[in-house]
C-alpha cells in the first residue's frame, strides 16, 4: 500500500497473528479428521472459560498444488461465528503462514439479579 505507512497499512490488513494471539492450535501435518476434532474440542472448551485469541496454523498446500485444510477449517470456524462461540474470525497475515486468528466469546454472562 504505497499511501499510507507501513503501520497504518497494517492495520487495514487486520494484521492480527501468531504474535498477539493468547494461544496457538498448531494444525500443521495433521489430518483432516485430526484437525476437525481439535477445531471442535476447542469450541467446546471455549464454551465454559473466559473468552481468548487462537491463532489456527495450518500447513501451506505440497508442492506442485493440492488440497489444504484451509476451506474445511475456514467452514467449521464460520459457523462457529454464527452460533456465537466466535467474536471475531479473519485470516493470519501472509508472515504467519496459512491458518486463522480466531477471538473465542467464551462463558457468556449471566445477568446480574
Amino acid at each position: 500500500m504505497p499511501h499510507f505507512e507501513e503501520f497504518y497499512a497494517d492495520k487495514l490488513r487486520g494484521s492480527l497473528g501468531v504474535t498477539d494471539a493468547e494461544a496457538v492450535l498448531d494444525l500443521r501435518g495433521a489430518n483432516r479428521a485430526t484437525a476437525e476434532a481439535s477445531l471442535k474440542d476447542m469450541l467446546e472448551r471455549s464454551r465454559f472459560g473466559k473468552g481468548k485469541t487462537v491463532a489456527i496454523r495450518l500447513a501451506p498446500p505440497p508442492e506442485g498444488g493440492g488440497e489444504t485444510l484451509f476451506q474445511p477449517t475456514g467452514r467449521l470456524l464460520l459457523d462457529a461465528k454464527r452460533r456465537g462461540l466466535i467474536e471475531r474470525l479473519q485470516t493470519l497475515p501472509a508472515q504467519d503462514g496459512l491458518g486463522f486468528y480466531v477471538s473465542l466469546s467464551g462463558k457468556p454472562q449471566r445477568p446480574a439479579p
